[in-house]
């Protein structure tokens, strides 16, 4: 996984008075826990572009004074209107600790499906996994090649090991699905008829 670096200061004081008053200032409380002790810190709201604004999933390194931490980015709270940034936790990481992340899906290949006039549909933009760090992929990558219409890749289906997914077994992650007003039978008609043409000349010349 990628790294992002960002640099915090300890807060000095805890609590609501505070937390307004570096909002005000366009600053964002945080804290990271995980580890022997919680720690209070703030950062420039404007700093926050470098992992909220993009899909992919990062270690965030946090330099805090002499100190310096290795995180994800566990949970974020945003202004209702505004969206803002008004609070964020990151969980520190350590060996063997596992960990839980939304890892964003990419499709390879070119499914003969869509060649055929279907719809190829991203259901899960990202997976819930399950795992330890150094076993996370920065995408779940799959192979489309082989969907045709009608065809899907389910949760159950997605390779990984080293990984828990935590996203139903039954879910669909891709499918190829009919064009809008054409059924899959009108799609495949003509491979079917030719077929059963195929096997009643062969019954024939028995």
């Amino acid at each position: 996984m990628k790294t992002v670096s960002l640099s915090g200061s300890l807060r000095e004081n805890v609590g609501k008075k505070d937390a307004k008053k570096l909002r005000n200032q366009g600053k964002v409380p945080c804290v990271i826990y995980g580890g022997k002790e919680q720690k209070h810190f703030y950062i420039d709201q404007k700093d926050f572009k470098k992992i909220i604004f993009t899909p992919e999933v990062f270690i965030v390194k946090i330099d805090l004074g002499n100190e310096s931490f290795e995180t994800i980015l566990q949970d974020i709270q945003y202004h209702p209107v505004t969206d803002i940034v008004l609070h964020a936790d990151f969980l520190q990481l350590a060996p063997g600790k596992l960990v839980t992340l939304a890892i964003p899906v990419q499709m390879e290949g070119t499914a003969p499906g869509v060649i055929k006039g279907g719809r190829l549909q991203l259901k899960l933009r990202k997976m819930r996994i399950r795992g330890l760090v150094e076993d996370m992929p920065e995408h779940i990558v799959l192979d489309i090649s082989k969907l045709d219409i009608g065809n899907s890749i389910k949760v159950k289906e997605v390779p990984g090991e080293k990984l828990h997914f935590l996203d139903p077994a039954n879910a669909v992650v891709i499918i190829v699905k009919a064009a809008r007003g054409v059924s899959e039978d009108d799609l495949l008609l003509s491979g079917e008829s030719g077929e059963e043409e195929e096997t009643e000349a062969a019954a024939a010349e028995e």
